[in-house]
Parts: C-alpha cells; sequence; structure tokens
C-alpha cells in the first residue's frame, strides 16, 4: 500500500487498482501499473459509467432504445465511454490471437479462443465466437471491478465506524492465522465472525440494489399475479434485505445476526446479495473470494481509523448502477 504517513486519505485509488489487476490476470494474463496512464484512465471510464447508468433520462433507453442514439447528455457521453472502453478491450483480444499458442495457454483469453477454434472444427453453429468473448470479459472486468471495490470500500468503512467489531476481526485473524503468514481460503471455516461481519456490511450496503434487469422468456404466474412474456424484472434486493419481516432490527449493524449460539456461521435463504436461481451472478464465487482474502489481508496488517474530528460519512450511498460509499478519507496505521 502507497505510504501515507498519519495523513488521511482516499483509498479508493488502491483499492480500486488491486481489485481490477485481479481480473486482468485472469482474464489477460497481465498485471497493470498503478501509475499506468492507460490504465487509470480506464477505471475512470467505468466508474463514471456506472454512475450515470441510472441517470434518470437513461432509464428511458429500457422503454425506447433508439434514445441511446441520442447526440446529446448522458446518452453521448455513455457512447464515447462504451466506445473506449470497446477499444482497449477488443485491442486486448486482438494482441492475444497474434500471441496465441496452442501449446502453452496463459489466460482466459488462450483457452476461449483455443475453445473457439475447436467448436468451429465440428460444429460450424456454434454460439462461441470472438464477439460473445468481447462481450463476457466486459462484463467480468467492468462488473467485477466496480462491485468488488465497493464492497470491499464498504467493509472498511463499517470497520473505521465500528472499531469494536474491527478488533474482533483482528482478534480472529491472529488466532487463525497470526501477524506474518499470508491467509488462504482455507481459513474460512475457522473465520465465522470475519465471514459474519462481511456478510452483514453485504447485507446493509447492497452494492447490486435493483440486480441486474431480466426478461420472462415466457408467462409467468408468481404469486397469483400474472407477468407476460417480456416483461423486464428488476429484483429489489435492497427490499429483501432491509425487510423487517426477516431481519430484527434491519437498518442497524449487527455481524453476530449470522451467527448462532455457539458462534458458528448461519446460512440464511434471504441473504442474496448475487441475486438467486439460474441467473445468480456469474462471478459470485470469484468475488467472494477476492473480497475475504483481500478484507483479511488488510486488516491482518493495518488498523483503520476515520480521521479526528471528521464528519461522519454517510450510509446512505451514492446510486449508480452500483451502490457505492460516499467520498471518505481513513487514516491507517500499521499494527
Amino acid at each position: 500500500m502507497q505510504r501515507h504517513g498519519d495523513s488521511p486519505f482516499s483509498l479508493v485509488p488502491v483499492v480500486s487498482n488491486a481489485v481490477s489487476n485481479i481480473i486482468c490476470s485472469l482474464c489477460f494474463g497481465q498485471r497493470f501499473d498503478y501509475t499506468n496512464r492507460e490504465f487509470k484512465k480506464l477505471l475512470d471510464l467505468m466508474s463514471r459509467g456506472l454512475e450515470i447508468c441510472l441517470n434518470s433520462q437513461l432509464l428511458l433507453v429500457n422503454m425506447c432504445p433508439w434514445f441511446y442514439y441520442l447526440p446529446f447528455g448522458p446518452f453521448k457521453e455513455l457512447r464515447r465511454i462504451q466506445n473506449d472502453i470497446t477499444v482497449f478491450l477488443k485491442q486486448i483480444i486482438r494482441d492475444h490471437q497474434d500471441s496465441l499458442d496452442a501449446q502453452s495457454p496463459q489466460d482466459f483469453i488462450d483457452m476461449y479462443l483455443l475453445h473457439v477454434e475447436e467448436e468451429r472444427q465440428r460444429n460450424s453453429s456454434s454460439s462461441f465466437s470472438e464477439d460473445y468473448l468481447f462481450y463476457i470479459i466486459g462484463d467480468l472486468f467492468v462488473a467485477g471491478t466496480d462491485t468488488t471495490t465497493n464492497s470491499l470500500l464498504w467493509c472498511l468503512l463499517y470497520m473505521c465506524l465500528y472499531p469494536d467489531v474491527q478488533e474482533k476481526v483482528h482478534a480472529e485473524i491472529k488466532r487463525v492465522i497470526g501477524p506474518t503468514r499470508a491467509p488462504s481460503l482455507t481459513d474460512k471455516a475457522q473465520m465465522p465472525y470475519t465471514e459474519a461481519t462481511i456478510m452483514e456490511v453485504q447485507r446493509l450496503t447492497v452494492v447490486v440494489p435493483l440486480a441486474i434487469p431480466h426478461m420472462t422468456s415466457e408467462k409467468t404466474v408468481l404469486q397469483g399475479y400474472t407477468i407476460p412474456k417480456g416483461t423486464v424484472i428488476l429484483p429489489n434486493l435492497w427490499a429483501v434485505h432491509r425487510d423487517p419481516a426477516i431481519w430484527e432490527n434491519p437498518d442497524e449493524f449487527h455481524p453476530s445476526r449470522f451467527l448462532d449460539d455457539q458462534g458458528q456461521l448461519l446460512k440464511t435463504e434471504a441473504f442474496i446479495p448475487f441475486g438467486i436461481g439460474k441467473r445468480v451472478c456469474m462471478g459470485e464465487q470469484l468475488a467472494k473470494m477476492e473480497l475475504f482474502l483481500m478484507f483479511v489481508s488488510l486488516l491482518q496488517s493495518f488498523a483503520f481509523a476515520l480521521p479526528k474530528d471528521a464528519e461522519e460519512p454517510l450510509l446512505t450511498g451514492r446510486f449508480g448502477l452500483t451502490s457505492a460509499p460516499h467520498p471518505f478519507n481513513v487514516v491507517v496505521s500499521k499494527r
């Protein structure tokens, strides 16, 4: 982590860069230096694009798709952002096509390109294609960076606001992992309080509050309501996670609600931050791994606090396609 001494600073750049580089390593087979100007520009474009996606004017695109092509305002800005990101990702795909070694694939793109060729030889009507590859890595890169970044930022903000919880998490880390060994996913089963803390932050903040728009593929009847084929569905995950009929004192932060009397983790069906069913978020497992390992690694080495005399941050979130914390600075000290 960049050194800031005792000066308060924003966690956003370092967290966003770290999370995005995990996706880059898996998909592209490379990491980008945090000072890389093109990489920083790309992250800024993604953040801005997601922020304006729930602009009240842009919502009209769902009803009138041609609005997307209007030559002004947020419509024009979103097209420019999409074009810049498209150029970046398609160039990476072209570079992989030029350097592809069938005997030594290096990353997801290499594996996919090899599978495309196999499918072409066996079945010319296969849905596997370079165009579809672009959409997949776009989903992984854009959605995977922003959602996990905001989840981790929310976790660290809540640790600043609830230092007693932060100390309990640190005590569990110290007991299970110790001060020097790098955490691994095998530690997760022995750290129920840490996992419960992450889950409680996810419940309260719901980084994707309205999930992703879905569409009914056939006429459906749900609890007496008829939903016609082709209806756009927006699942309100925020309402599920704040429902007082399900959660006791739903607006309060209590990690212990996810623990039983023996301190072991409780699984709750109503906890669905990644959605549910066949269309559950495809990056759920990756996001869970990233969030646990990065959160534990940071709290193993550092203590987080808000600056003295700082105003208490708003917890309402900044709503775009995702819900991000309002800007906040922290003071980080070595444990």
